[in-house]
């Protein structure tokens, strides 16, 4: 099942709504980014909810796919939409996403990514990630960065 691409078989590359959910894992000063197939930049850990998937579902799901992991009490940053989400995927589709976005500070498992969605899985220092962020990821990554050093770094 694959709700956005069987819209997209319908309505082209014509800007849709799409609801979708993400985690950040950061740890010991670090944040664990991983770099995207299909615009080679570095993003967090999430996607597209199916139907009947909550935001929390669709993020555990999404996460073990991409990294093979399973965050461990993730809690709520934000809700992201409007203009901040609005995203041009390189094949033209048109994305206005409303996406919740987690940050967990441990996960299970053995980090591993799914070579059909990610190329590269590392560990930046908090304070010098990478400048080739995915676009609509900048916000939510800040403001992950800025909880994570209110809780762990005051």
């Amino acid at each position: 099942m694959n709700y956005i691409n069987n819209i997209r078989k319908k309505i082209g590359h014509d800007p849709i709504f799409a609801p979708a959910a993400g985690c950040i894992i950061i740890k010991d000063n670090k944040i664990l980014l991983q770099k995207r197939i299909d615009d080679n930049t570095w993003a967090l850990h999430g996607g597209y909810l199916e139907l009947g998937e909550t935001f929390f579902e669709a993020m555990k799901r999404k996460v073990k796919e991409e990294i093979n992991v399973k965050p461990i009490n993730p809690e709520l940053i934000e809700i992201y939409s409007g203009k901040d989400v609005y995203d041009i995927y390189p094949n033209g589709d048109k994305v206005f996403g409303v996406v919740a976005i987690y940050i967990a500070s441990d996960y299970e498992g053995d980090l591993r990514f799914n070579p059909t969605e990610v190329v590269d899985l590392r560990w930046f220092d908090i304070n010098n990630i990478p400048k080739d962020i995915h676009s609509i990821d900048k916000k939510p990554i800040e403001d992950a960065i800025l909880l994570y050093n209110q809780k762990y770094n005051s």
